[in-house]
Order: C-alpha cells, then sequence, then structure tokens
C-alpha cells in the first residue's frame, strides 16, 4: 500500500540535510526564509554570534501587499536589501529552508539581487 507523503516533515528533513552544509558568519550572514500561508518573513542571521542582523516580513508597515504571494516577495525582497545594505551588508548565503526554489522563493530572492545583495 502507497502511504501518503507528509509535506511538512519532508520539507523539515530537507531543512535539516541544508543546515548542516549552511551557516552565517559575520563576514557572510545567512538569509533565511520563512514562507506561511498567509505571510512570508525574512532574516539575516550571524549563527555564530546567534544574533538575528536584519529582518523583514509582509506584516511590517513599509510592505504594501499584506499576503504571501508574489508580489509581496518583490517588496520583501527589495526591503531586507534595503536594511542589509544600511547595516553595511554585501554579501549572504541564501537559505531556502527546505522550500522549493520557485515561485516566491524564487521571486524573493532575484528582488533582494537587483537591491543589492550578492548570494
Amino acid at each position: 500500500m502507497v502511504k501518503k507523503t507528509d509535506r511538512k516533515t519532508e520539507r523539515n528533513r530537507r531543512h535539516l540535510r541544508v543546515r548542516t552544509k549552511v551557516s552565517g558568519t559575520a563576514e557572510k550572514p545567512r538569509l533565511c526564509v520563512y514562507r506561511s500561508n498567509s505571510n512570508l518573513y525574512v532574516q539575516i542571521i550571524d549563527d555564530v554570534a546567534g544574533k538575528t542582523l536584519a529582518s523583514a516580513s509582509t506584516l511590517d508597515k513599509e510592505i504594501k501587499t499584506k499576503k504571501s504571494n508574489i508580489e509581496a516577495a518583490k517588496e520583501v525582497g527589495a526591503l531586507i536589501a534595503k536594511r542589509a545594505t544600511a547595516k553595511k551588508i554585501k554579501t549572504v548565503v541564501y537559505d531556502r529552508s527546505g522550500y522549493i526554489y520557485h515561485g516566491v522563493v524564487k521571486q524573493l530572492a532575484e528582488s533582494a539581487r537587483e537591491g543589492g545583495l550578492v548570494f
């Protein structure tokens, strides 16, 4: 009998596998993405110090689109790039958190690159 796969556990397995290889430092912090059904959250994290250096989400006042869609991903990517350059962060490591690099996750990365982040 074929069993139904649980998407959440599969994503968590992919995320843990990637996190063993990807880590952020002070010179090259980690850009971490979390996507829920209703919102989109992004953080720039220094894993060595255990601190969040910058963050942005669809809940911020600067974001006009209050959903987890491609238009909101463009806005959040531009906002996180602006906040990172204000703190003199140029290069990051992109952590897609086990999500497939497609749609919202891809658009957020492209928008952050257009905003000046290098990864």
